[in-house]
């Protein structure tokens, strides 16, 4: 059965292939990708894996390095490397960032 996220082979429209600008936001994700990737904390895999994870609802709605970063917050607190309170403090101190 092919999940929600396979679109191989399906009729999905034109890709844009034109150049854009990234968000620094997004900027800083696929920074922290790389990062934990060679620090060996988190693999390309586990990142797809948690992506794939998502629920229909959640994998549509959500941009592609908005699944990213779902993706790694899963991944660090399935390693134990942060907890969910840790990461929910951590977006509440940023949240407040964009609002000061």
């Amino acid at each position: 059965m092919r999940s929600h996220h396979d679109m191989g082979g399906l009729p999905a429209g034109k890709v844009d292939r034109s150049e854009h600008d990234y968000a620094e936001w997004e900027r800083r994700v696929d920074a922290m990708a790389v990062l934990l990737g060679r620090k060996r904390r988190l693999t390309v895999d586990e990142r797809r894996r948690a992506i794939e994870a998502l629920t229909p609802q959640a994998y549509d709605a959500l941009s592609y390095y908005e699944r990213w970063v779902v993706a790694l917050g899963q991944t660090l607190i399935q390693r134990g490397l942060i907890t969910s309170a840790e990461l929910a403090k951590k977006m509440l101190q940023v949240e407040d960032r964009g609002q000061g």
